[in-house]
């Protein structure tokens, strides 16, 4: 059965409102396509299916539906069904939902939880929003390095089946303080009598709960972990971020790039979305981008105006003016949209070493593209509007720079933006393309008065 018609037959379970044939659905379906099913039916209609199912399908279904469903939905059921639905929900999606809840919400569930989630609760809640720690998970495996291999498949056999992961496993001491990982595969294989502080890596790999999410997502993708540790300022193991909580983390951050480099970021640093925001906020949002872009136009379009005396004497010039400074912006935004990218997948940061490698394989491309443009341009001015070797001197020449300084430009400034402490992202495209207009425009007519000044002098 393909997809489509999955969901298909689920929403005619949901509209029929057989709770039992839902029940068995959720056994042999993946949550994704769950949450899929969900997402447009009647509040309580999916309060109800989730009432039928036993708590632990409940909660582990709960965390992939939308926030604002999640949302709507602790506001609407029972108060002991909410306290049982925290107590089985994944760590790292409990204190994000505690987070979201009022107040008022928040001190009514508290007392009612167990003690054991209550506290690991509002430490894991306790972490800024966007750091490691926002997004850590406490359900891990942990065994002791005085154990022997039998013990410790033994203590999982007993332990692991509330965990989020097992296939790593981590070795701490009394205090907490992580001292290795083991995968499961070489815990099984191992003999029985043969002891953990032997099977063991040392000194792994692991991310402090303070940095941003994306270095543990990073760290991840980079030595192909299934799971990166966690530690606290203390340097106790606080938990771990899985390879599908990175997916989320990068997931996120590219929309996130996407919205700012296409001039559409708040300031707060929250996101636009299409569906979600309000019209007010997506105007205000966007407008404050195009407001800034019209103060860069504004000059543009002055220190244009001011170049009257030669335009005058030569109209011809004017209509080169919109491809030169296009040139520029175009040229720039592809050289900042391949330096963006290679900063998220860890290729760049910010080291003289790598600002020189961008310099010296930036420069030579954007100096044959300059070239051929330069040429092509030149062509098609001789041909279809007959200039003099003056003018096609200075729009040629003029591409040729702008393709050029474009280039260098807009590789740099995500170096930048890294330098000043900003994404490089916010460095958006409208932004370079405005700036590399005022640019552009400073070149064209500098050419012109070099090749065509006489005129002037002339006249």
């Amino acid at each position: 059965m393909n997809r489509n018609d999955l969901l298909n037959r689920l929403k005619m379970t949901l509209r029929a409102g057989d709770v039992h044939a839902f029940a068995l659905a959720v056994l042999n379906t993946p949550h994704a396509d769950l949450a899929d099913a969900l997402a447009d039916e009647p509040i309580r209609d999916v309060m109800n299916m989730l009432m039928a199912l036993p708590q632990t399908q409940r909660a582990g279904l709960f965390s992939y539906l939308p926030q604002e469903q999640q949302d709507a939905l602790i506001g609407i059921m029972p108060k002991d069904t909410v306290v049982r639905l925290f107590e089985h929900l994944p760590s790292d999606d409990r204190a994000d939902i505690f987070n979201r809840l009022s107040h008022a919400a928040q001190n009514q569930l508290l007392p009612a939880m167990a003690k054991v989630e209550r506290e690991d609760l509002l430490k894991m809640a306790s972490y800024p929003d966007g750091s490691v720690g926002a997004v850590t998970s406490s359900d891990y495996a942990v065994v002791s390095p005085d154990s022997t291999a039998a013990q410790a498949l033994a203590y999982l056999r007993t332990h692991a089946p509330a965990k989020e992961t097992i296939y790593v496993v981590y070795v701490q001491d009394a205090q907490k303080r992580l001292l290795g990982t083991l995968s499961l595969r070489e815990l099984v294989l191992a003999a029985p009598e043969q002891n953990i502080a032997d099977l063991m890596r040392p000194d792994p790999i692991y991310a402090r709960a303070e940095w941003p999410a994306e270095q543990a997502a990073a760290l991840i993708r980079r030595y192909d972990l299934l799971a990166v540790p966690v530690i606290n300022g203390g340097q106790r193991m606080i938990g771990i971020v899985t390879v599908d909580d990175a997916m989320d983390i990068e997931k996120e951050q590219d929309a996130t790039s996407l919205s700012r480099f296409g001039g559409s970021a708040t300031l707060e640093g929250d996101d636009l979305d299409l569906r979600e925001s309000s019209f007010g906020k997506i105007v205000k949002t966007r407008l404050f981008w195009l407001v800034i872009l019209t103060f860069f136009g504004v000059i543009t379009s002055t220190y244009v105006s001011h170049q009257e005396d030669i335009l005058s004497e030569v109209l011809v010039l004017a209509a080169f003016i919109a491809p030169i400074v296009d040139m520029g912006g175009n040229t720039g935004s592809q050289s900042a949209t391949l330096v963006i990218r290679s900063m998220a997948l860890g290729e760049l940061t910010l080291r003289w070493k790598d600002i020189w490698f961008v310099i010296k394989r930036e420069l030579p491309v954007a100096l044959t593209m300059g070239v051929v443009i330069c040429l092509l341009e030149a062509v098609l001015a001789y041909f279809s509007k007959g200039v003099g070797i003056e003018v096609l001197a200075t729009v040629g020449l003029s591409m040729l720079a702008c393709t050029v300084i474009g280039g260098v430009v807009g590789a740099m400034l995500p170096f930048l933006a890294r330098r000043i402490g900003t994404d490089p992202a916010t460095l958006s495209s409208p932004l370079i393309t405005s700036v590399m207009d005022l640019v552009g425009v400073f070149i064209y007519f500098g050419f012109a008065y070099l090749f065509l000044g006489d005129l002037l002098v002339a006249n």
